[in-house]
């Protein structure tokens, strides 16, 4: 992976072109999970379903795993990747809040108050 400008921003994972490109096969999972039929299959054998992609054996293992964060930084898109947890009955809160490390209700607190604080989240490089 190219080392990018914005690599050193802690806790994230940009999803750019280059991210795109190694996750596409994941998140063409993800969407398959648009159709009931494959969320049917996808639940009666989640292995089975994931070996008819193209996915890398570490993405298979993060989607097994439901390794929210892992998928992102597999090139998983958040918007894709939640296709997953509405298969599952998560919502996006139930997940992000997983993937933030607290509670349902502390993450929507944290978003009503305006989000993650940027102290220490910050590219190392700025001097602020």
């Amino acid at each position: 992976m190219t080392e990018k400008p914005y690599h050193d921003i802690p806790g994230t994972v940009l999803f750019d072109a280059e991210q795109s490109r190694r996750g596409f096969h994941l998140n063409q999972f993800c969407m398959s999970l648009m159709k009931p039929e494959n969320r049917a299959a996808f639940k009666a054998d989640e292995r089975a379903y994931l070996d008819q992609w193209k996915m890398t054996e570490a993405q298979k293992q993060t989607v097994l795993d439901r390794d929210w964060n892992g998928m992102l930084a597999l090139g998983g898109n958040i918007y894709f990747t939640s296709k997953i947890a509405a298969t599952d009955g998560l919502s996006f809160r139930q997940i992000a809040a997983m993937m933030s490390g607290v509670s349902e209700d502390e993450y929507a607190q944290m978003m009503l108050q305006g989000g993650r604080s940027v102290e220490g989240n910050r590219s190392k490089k700025d001097p602020r």
